[in-house]
C-alpha cells in the first residue's frame, strides 16, 4: 500500500476533509477555524474548499457553539466542535455533560448525538495553570461518552475518521506539543477501530502502559532499557472509554508487572482506573504491586524548568520500572 509522510495535524486535517467528502452532514466549527486557518492549522485551506456554511468561525463563546453543535447533532447533522484548548471545554461544559452525552438516553433512544468534541489537550510550552489541564479523567466519570487519545498520525486519523462516523458524542483528544510529529501513513483510506488498544512495542519483562503524549515517552523509555538487557512491552490505550481490557490483561499476564504513565494528576486519575481493572481482572498473575507515573500534585508552573519537573519525565518512568523489577 502506498504511503506518505504527513504530520500529526495533517492527518487530522485528511481525516476531516475525507468525512466531509463521504458525508455532506459534516461540518466543523470553532474559534478560528475559518479564516485564520485554525489556531494550530489543522483546518488549513478548507474554507477555501467547503464555503463559510461547512467551516464556521465562531465568536470566544465555547457554551454558545457547543450548544449549537449539540442541536445540530440531534436533527441529522454530524458536527466536528474544535475547542482551542479544552481548557475552555469547562466554559461548555453544561453542554457537553447535561445534553450531548445524556440526550439519547433521556429522551429514550429517539435522539442521536453523533458530535465530536476535538482539540489539544494538556500541557502545550509555558502556556501555565489555566491552559495546561488534562480533561480525560474529568470526562471519563460521566456514563454516554467515548474518550480517544491518539499517541501518532496513524491513529489521529483512523480514529477520527471512526469517531466522526460514530453516532454517540466523542471526546478526541490532541496534544499542541505533537502536532508536529511526523509518520508514514497509507494514502489509500483506513479507519482505526474505537475501543480497541495497541501493543506498540513487545517485551517479556514488563508492561508499560500509557497513552497521548505520554506514549513516545514511554517507547524511549523501553528504548534506553533495551540497552540494560530489560524487555518493556508498551501498550498505547488508543481509548481511554470505552477500555480494552482485554489487550492490557493479556500483555499483564505475560509480563507479570506493570507500570501506568499518565500525563494527567494521580488523584482519581485514568491510571487509577486502569490500575484498578488490571487488578480485577489480573491479580494472581501480578508479580508485583502496580506503580504510576503522573503529573505532580501542583498546577502547572510556568517555568520551563519547573512544568519539565512537573511532568511525567524518562528518569521518574525509569526509576518506576526499576522499583517493579526488584
Amino acid at each position: 500500500m502506498p504511503k506518505q509522510l504527513v504530520t500529526l495535524r495533517d492527518a487530522l486535517r485528511q481525516a476531516i476533509d475525507e468525512e466531509m467528502e463521504r458525508d455532506p452532514t459534516v461540518f466543523i466549527m470553532g474559534e478560528e477555524v475559518a479564516e485564520y486557518n485554525g489556531a494550530y492549522k489543522v483546518t488549513k485551506g478548507m474554507l477555501d474548499k467547503w464555503g463559510p456554511t461547512r467551516v464556521i468561525d465562531t465568536p470566544i463563546a465555547e457554551l454558545g457553539f457547543a450548544g449549537l453543535g449539540v442541536g445540530a447533532a440531534m436533527t441529522g447533522l454530524r458536527p466536528i466542535i474544535e475547542f482551542m484548548s479544552f481548557n475552555f471545554s469547562f466554559v461548555a461544559c453544561d453542554q457537553i455533560i447535561s445534553n450531548a452525552i445524556k440526550m439519547y438516553y433521556m429522551s429514550g433512544n429517539r435522539f442521536k448525538v453523533p458530535i465530536v468534541f476535538r482539540g489539544p489537550n494538556g500541557a502545550a510550552a509555558q502556556v501555565s495553570s489555566q491552559h495546561s489541564h488534562c480533561v480525560e479523567a474529568i470526562y471519563g466519570n460521566f456514563p454516554g461518552l467515548i474518550i480517544i487519545a491518539a499517541s501518532n498520525p496513524y491513529d489521529a486519523k483512523g480514529l477520527l475518521k471512526s469517531a466522526i462516523r460514530n453516532n454517540n458524542p466523542v471526546l478526541f483528544l490532541e496534544s499542541e506539543l505533537a502536532y508536529n510529529d511526523k509518520m508514514e501513513i497509507p494514502t489509500e483510506e483506513y479507519l482505526v477501530p474505537i475501543g480497541k488498544a495497541k501493543v506498540a512495542r513487545e517485551g517479556k519483562d514488563i508492561t508499560l502502559v500509557s497513552h497521548g503524549l505520554m506514549v513516545p515517552r514511554c517507547l524511549l523509555v523501553a528504548e534506553e532499557l533495551a540497552k540494560q538487557g530489560v524487555s518493556v512491552e508498551v501498550v498505547d490505550l488508543r481509548t481511554i472509554k470505552p477500555l480494552d481490557i482485554t489487550t492490557l490483561s493479556a500483555s499483564v499476564k505475560k509480563t507479570h508487572k506493570c507500570v501506568l504513565v499518565e500525563e494527567g494528576h494521580i488523584y482519581s486519575g485514568i491510571c487509577a482506573e486502569v490500575a484498578f481493572q488490571i487488578m480485577e481482572h489480573c491479580f494472581d498473575d501480578l508479580d508485583a504491586p502496580l506503580a504510576r507515573v503522573c503529573q505532580r500534585e501542583t498546577p502547572m508552573p510556568y517555568s520551563k524548568a519547573l512544568e519539565k519537573e512537573t511532568m511525567p519525565t524518562k528518569e521518574r518512568i525509569i526509576a518506576a520500572i526499576e522499583q517493579v523489577l526488584s
